[in-house]
Order: structure tokens, then sequence, then C-alpha cells
């Protein structure tokens, strides 16, 4: 049960957020909600200076715990993903440089991002196997909706890592539905304020995956795409929703944009839905330079929450992504969580 005292819990995580869009008043009944957290996600991440350190995801359960919601969550075992589950989107190839690499012989996968560290398929494809022990949970039931903070990696390519990540957990996950479980449509939201381009272009030409990305304007920050104009290729024209927004924009800027991200996945009525929840998008982030606070996790989680139960049977799952400031993950992800458990 997530009461009114529970919500008081959070005090300076969300409470602004909380304010901002109305806290339900009295009590709910939570619907199963998962939460993948454990040593073996925690161990993805990469030494000091890095941003996307290993410290990401104990910073998000210490607040959470504090905030006493995970009381109300299953904690789901994580394990490895497979090659051939690896194989449903990345290649032989990317995935086989992966497994040998070593860090003598390789500093980095890519152009200087994305270390090779000790253990680095063992702990990036445990990325990947939570989310498809997450997918599972709730295909059959055991779960309407999940978080996992470590997980998003939406920048690593079919062939390539690029960004801080390996391999492609979306991805793996979106391939699944589609040629495993035959979903006709599937929506991937990312509020990252990086364009989620690893996701974008590898389904691009698929009218099944309806992605809307609401990101900085690519021509101020990495990966440098996402534009406008692009809204997918082939028979997935009009699929594909990019929303550039400057930097500097606030909460007000991205909820004038989200109308149109709503409107979009109306006008497709997904049978899942995927939201990589980024909070690099915080004010103060070192890495971008929008500045929202957590309302905007509050509002797109809410918002996604009631689409995926009017298209999807409730099926939400929430992927970490982006977030350099342990404060500002922590507040963007209680937010999300409190959501789910509503």
């Amino acid at each position: 049960m997530i009461d009114t005292a529970r919500r008081r819990l959070l005090g300076g995580l969300v409470a602004g957020a909380l304010a901002a869009h109305g806290a339900a008043s009295g009590a709910t009944t939570a619907a199963a909600v998962d939460v993948h957290l454990d040593d073996a996600l925690a161990g993805y991440g990469f030494p000091p200076p890095h941003p996307f350190g290993t410290w990401r995801g104990p910073a998000f359960e210490q607040a959470a715990r504090r905030a006493g919601l995970l009381a109300n969550c299953a904690r789901p075992a994580t394990r490895l993903a497979t090659r051939a589950e690896l194989l449903r989107f990345h290649t032989p190839a990317h995935v086989d440089l992966v497994v040998t690499a070593l860090p003598a012989e390789r500093p980095f996968l890519d152009d200087g991002d994305t270390p090779v560290v000790a253990g680095l398929h063992a702990h990036a494809a445990a990325v990947v196997g939570a989310a498809l022990v997450g997918l599972e949970r709730v295909l059959r039931g055991d779960a309407q909706r999940s978080l996992q903070p470590i997980g998003g990696l939406h920048h690593a390519a079919r062939d390539k890592a690029a960004g801080f990540c390996v391999y492609n957990d979306v991805g793996v996950v979106i391939e699944t539905l589609r040629r495993v479980h035959g979903f006709a449509r599937v929506a991937y939201v990312d509020i990252d304020a990086h364009h989620g381009d690893g996701v974008f272009y590898a389904f691009l030409q698929d009218p099944g995956v309806i992605i809307a990305d609401l990101h900085q304007d690519g021509r101020t920050l990495f990966p440098g795409s996402g534009r406008a104009d692009e809204r997918g290729a082939g028979e997935a024209v009009g699929t594909k929703l990019n929303v550039e927004l400057a930097p500097r924009s606030g909460d007000a800027e991205f909820l004038k944009a989200w109308p149109a991200v709503e409107a979009h996945l109306e006008a497709h009525a997904p049978q899942f839905f995927l939201l990589q929840c980024g909070a690099d998008g915080l004010a103060g982030d070192p890495l971008a330079q929008l500045e929202y606070t957590s309302a905007v996790h509050v509002h797109v989680t809410r918002r996604l929450r009631a689409l995926a139960a009017r298209h999807a049977q409730g099926r939400l799952m929430c992927l970490g992504g982006g977030g350099y400031v342990a404060d500002n993950l922590a507040h963007a992800w209680c937010a999300v969580l409190l959501e789910l458990l509503a």
C-alpha cells in the first residue's frame, strides 16, 4: 500500500514533483512492481573518474530504501543473458569482441567513452539478463510494471559499443518482443538528455517499433543525432518521433512538448511500453545542459502508466539510462518508482 504518509517520507526527493502534479490522497492498492537491483547489476560501471561508476545503483537503492519504497516491490534475481539472446540484437563480431577484449590490449571498445575493464562481458550481459527477467515476469503476469535503474543502455549499436553502453538491453528486449513473442507494436519512449541513437536507428525501418525520443538538441550534445525531421524510413515513416529541446530547457518546455508524444503513442496503440527514464536531464548534470526537476519523471511515468493500462494491459518496463549526480538520479528514479507503485 502506498498511502499519504508513505509519500511524505520522500521528503526532499520528490516533494516538489508531487506538489506540482498533485499527489493522490488516501491509500491505493499497488499492482505488482519489480525493482531490479543486486550486486550483479551494480557491477556494471567503470572506475573513477569515469562518470558511469558503480556507485549509481547503490545511490538509488539507499534513497528508495529511506523513502520506504522498496518494501512494496519484488526483487527478482539477475541472470546473465546468453549468447543467443544477445544475438537477437547484436552481431556475432561485436559479442565476440566484448567477450575477448582485454584491458591491456584494448583500453576502449569505442573512441574513448567505454573502457574495457575486467569482467566486462559478464557485467554487460547481466544488464541484458535482468531486462529479460523483467520482461519474462511482466509477460507471465508476475509483475505488471518494473524499474531497472542500471539499464537503458541506448547508445550501443548492433555492431559496436558507444557512449558507456556495451550491449543494448532495450534492443534485445524489443527484438524479443517482436521476434520471439510476436508483438505487432512496441512503444519505446526515451527522456534521457542524450538521443537514444542505438535504439532509434536499429529500428528506423521497423513499423512495429513506435519511438518517441525527447532529448537535448543533437547539435549541442552527444551523440549529435535525433533531428525532428527523422520520422522513420520505408514502411516505418511516421512511427518515429524526435523532440529536440534547446539547452537550458526545463520542466515548462518539456511539458509543453509532451502532448505531441502522447498523441503519437495514442495513434499507434502499442501493446507493450518501454521507458528509458534517464536522469541526466535534471539541472546540474555534468554531461548535459537541461534543467528539469523530477516533476518531468513523475508526469511521464504517470501518463505512460495510463496509456499502458488503456492499450497494453498495463505492461510498462522502465530502465534507468543516464544520470551522473547521485541526488539527481535518486530524485528522478524514486519519482518513477513512486508512480509505478501508485
